[in-house]
């Protein structure tokens, strides 16, 4: 049987870049769309020329090869004509495969925000659409806040949108613009617009106010729409869009989706999902969603004993997908419920060789369940556990040793009279028998015992001068001022490697330290540096 296509438009651009804090550069820009190219996305929505110099200065030149690079603007405004509209001509004249304009269709805002008829509203789209078609580009129509104006007025929102589909529009695209709609509401109007519209001219688009984006793209894919609008990693204004890293995913992997449709994305970049997933949330700047569907890093993750058993003999039994497929790993994590399966399969991830009946396997699972009573925390610390186990099954190399270290942290007035707070610290290592003392400042004590540590470490240096401090978090575990306090430290080089270390203490300076060690330790492991000699 042949299968119905589904085009899929991104739009992170534009819509994404509504996200509250977020402003894209324009390097920002050629970046994202070279990762839109990679997953396979048919149209590329690339801003709104015209309305700001960044977005005017990008459709300067096409900027997509395979994709259609599409530009964004407003239907011609009330009172003048499609040829005589200044924000029109703008749109129209970018470098650009298509247009799309947003279209008022719910006739409350038509009252409201333009103060004109119905009539003058649905004559409007029908000539701005003209206006694409006679430009020789392809028009679509975002029908904005559809699904309220349906549930207003039937009868106008379905003349729009007819308007525009009989004008030469190759979208009408249908906007859950308060994204305060639910799934069975979409499909039952999605089902009656396609009777007037058809579904191979029908596009969706939905914002996660009540966390159904991509339930309700899913549901108005299956009454007929056969386009699909969203963003990478469901950025966007509010809540955000759908997810399209979530949704490909579904439509290509789910029988109800792939036996019925196609995308244009092969297997082999749909396998790259995951890691541009993460890095899109490196140029953002922010961790990646560890529990993001398809691609997290816990999307994949076992923690209890019996489930890590099951996995290692059919890993279908708590998998809904290869993880492979989308180009993530299957994580067994070792905590206080772990099971023998679950440190063997945590090993060998890892890439550590043991025997099964090596006693020392049970030995560093005692201490593993030992140290997360008292606070430890190596799910979420996969490089503290693997040097944990490297040291306790013999495998870990010896960098260097920290002698001591010492912080001082001052409260005073600066030359210019203002409250300053500022840190010193001293860090003393020894390295190939040479004592190694460095002195770092920073803004509180963490800081500037980073900045000691990391100034001088010797042959070890290279190594290390690409690392920073992505997050940091720190959880009391018990009350009172003397409480037993944990660290995490999550790291990162310029290579996009992220690791996360863990340390306990009731001090919180040396809970930190704990974890700074062990996060240049894991990179100068990673990177194969040339130990000082083997640990017993």
């Amino acid at each position: 049987m042949t299968r119905e296509r589904i085009y899929l438009f991104d739009t992170t651009l534009r819509d994404g870049a509504q996200t509250p804090g977020l402003d894209f550069s324009l390097e920002d820009k050629r970046q994202i769309v070279a990762l839109l190219e990679r997953i396979g996305m048919d149209y590329v929505e690339g801003g709104y020329p015209g309305a700001n110099p960044a977005d005017t200065a990008f459709f300067a030149e096409k900027r997509t090869t395979a994709a259609r690079f599409t530009a964004f603007g407003m239907t011609k405004r009330a009172g003048r004509s499609a040829s005589n509209d200044s924000g029109l001509a703008a749109v129209l004249d970018a470098e650009a495969d298509a247009v799309c304009l947003v279209a008022k269709t719910w006739d409350f805002h038509v009252r409201l925000a333009l103060g004109i008829s119905n009539e003058e509203n649905i004559a409007g789209i029908r000539e701005s659409v003209e206006a694409i078609v006679a430009r020789g580009r392809e028009a679509l129509i975002d029908c904005e806040h559809f699904f309220d104006g349906y549930k207003s007025d039937p009868d106008f929102a379905l003349c729009c949108a007819k308007a525009a589909y009989e004008a030469g529009a190759r979208w009408v695209v249908l906007c859950d613009t308060n994204g305060g709609t639910l799934p069975g509401e979409v499909g039952e109007i999605v089902a009656e617009v396609s009777k007037h519209v058809p579904g191979d001219h029908l596009g969706i688009h939905t914002h996660d106010d009540t966390g159904h984006a991509v339930p309700n793209a899913l549901a108005a894919i299956d009454a007929g729409a056969r386009q699909v609008q969203g963003t990478l990693n469901g950025i966007g204004e509010r809540c955000g869009n759908a997810n399209l890293i979530t949704l490909v995913p579904t439509l290509m992997l789910k029988p109800a989706y792939n036996a019925r449709f196609e995308v244009g994305v092969s297997e082999q970049q749909l396998a790259q999902f995951a890691q541009v997933s993460r890095t899109f949330d490196e140029l953002l700047n922010r961790a990646p969603d560890r529990q993001a569907p398809y691609v997290g890093e816990s999307a994949f993750a076992t923690k209890a004993g019996i489930h890590a058993s099951a996995i290692a003999k059919d890993p279908a039994t708590y998998e809904h997908v290869d993880p492979a497929l989308v180009g993530n790993a299957r994580h067994t994590m070792v905590s206080d419920q772990a099971g023998r399966s679950n440190l063997l399969a945590a090993l060998g991830r890892l890439g550590i060789t043991t025997a099964r009946d090596d006693p020392r396997v049970g030995q560093l699972l005692e201490t593993v369940k030992e140290r997360e009573a008292q606070g430890w925390a190596y799910e979420a610390a996969e490089a503290s556990f693997a040097l944990l186990a490297r040291r306790r099954l013999g495998q870990l190399p010896r960098y260097f040793d920290v002698r001591s270290f010492r912080v001082m942290v001052e409260r005073r007035y600066n030359a210019v009279g203002e409250l300053v707070t500022t840190a010193e610290a001293t860090v003393k290592v020894a390295i190939d028998g040479e004592e190694l003392a460095s002195v770092g400042e920073g803004n509180g004590p963490v800081n500037a015992l980073d900045s000691a540590l990391r100034k001088d470490l010797g042959r070890y240096q290279r190594h290390i001068d690409d690392m920073e401090l992505a997050d940091y978090k720190v959880r009391i575990l018990d009350g009172g001022t003397g409480a037993t306090t944990r660290v995490l430290i999550e790291s990162r080089d310029q290579a996009g490697n992220r690791w996360t270390t863990v340390g306990v203490s009731p001090n919180i300076v040396d809970a930190s330290f704990q974890a700074l060690m062990d996060s240049i330790t894991y990179k100068l492991l990673r990177d194969g540096a040339e130990p000082e000699q083997a640990a017993a």
